[in-house]
């Protein structure tokens, strides 16, 4: 059984006399490759010879490509990029590539080839955050930037950021990332304290979305605590635990020219106080791929 499949990939016969998978032509491999994902094409690089050749085509590796790569390589000194084949672009591509003073990232999805923007809290306009009465700044491994911003209690809640990016077509969701409860490691486990968690049982945030083509997304309001669901045996599932908020959609036909995308969350009563939360970042991502995380999350 061993050697018959060594001689099917090598290129020989079970027969003697027939053909086995190395004698397909290159170009033909190639032509299959590009309608499959970068994982199946890497995994099938490992039978023989002309699949692994098939496998470094700069053909294939276009076509996962998204039409405007470029405006991404712009993000990065030439030097790392200018000599490297398309294979290797889009695996510099598939990892994260900082931009604006490195509070900003922008991927490839290592499966799609789909454009993934994050944007840190350090990037956005944050009502208080220079006074330390109201705000602090926590690094922490939890981030994706190792940061975020930390909100001990403030009465007029604002969290605004802008980004003009030039995505390319597709359908898009824009997420916040939050935390209720302000977390610590105690003799090397993660614990929670909610003595500042307060006042979003309250009233609700509100989030808003809109772009530079006029699209706009009904605002969405959502309490971040449930207090009044809590049970001894499940707790408050709001609290201890990162959530991402949806805060709506957009689509991008084209990208040329870069579309400028304005969102935001508020919770502006002052008649009470709020407090407790962390805000890290804000992710946009192809409503697809959002999906189909968040359905893989809830098999888990």
């Amino acid at each position: 059984m061993g050697a018959s499949l060594s001689n099917l990939t090598e290129g020989g016969s079970t027969a003697g006399n027939g053909t086995g998978l190395g004698d397909i032509p290159e170009s033909c491999i190639a032509g299959v490759f590009t309608y499959l994902t970068p994982p199946e094409i890497c995994n099938l690089a490992r039978l023989n010879r002309s699949f692994r050749g098939a496998a470094s085509s700069d053909t294939v590796w276009e076509s996962k490509l998204p039409p405007n790569y470029q405006d991404l390589l712009d993000l990065i000194p030439p030097e790392r990029y200018q000599n490297l084949c398309k294979k290797d672009i889009f695996s510099l591509l598939s990892r994260p590539v900082p931009f604006d003073d490195g509070n900003k990232e922008v991927w490839l999805d290592k499966v799609t080839g789909r454009v993934c923007v994050s944007i840190s809290a350090k990037a956005m306009a944050i009502t208080g955050i220079e006074d330390r009465r109201y705000w602090n700044w926590v690094h922490t491994e939890e981030s994706r930037f190792n940061i975020a911003a930390y909100l001990h209690q403030i009465w007029w809640f604002e969290v605004d950021g802008v980004l003009k990016f030039p995505f390319p077509a597709d359908v898009y969701t824009l997420s916040f990332r939050i935390h209720l409860g302000r977390f610590s490691k105690r003799l090397g486990r993660r614990v929670c304290s909610f003595d500042q968690t307060h006042g979003w049982d309250i009233k609700p945030v509100r989030f808003e979305l809109s772009t530079s083509d006029a699209q706009e997304s009904s605002s969405t309001e959502s309490f971040l605590d449930d207090c009044d669901k809590y049970d001894e045996t499940n707790g408050n599932h709001k609290r201890g635990c990162w959530i991402e908020y949806k805060v709506g959609e957009f689509i991008v036909t084209s990208s040329d020219p870069a579309t400028e995308v304005r969102f935001s969350m508020k919770q502006i009563d002052c008649t009470h106080s709020k407090g407790g939360i962390y805000v890290d970042n804000v992710s946009i991502i192809p409503s697809d791929l959002k999906l189909g995380r968040r359905r893989r999350r809830m098999l888990k």
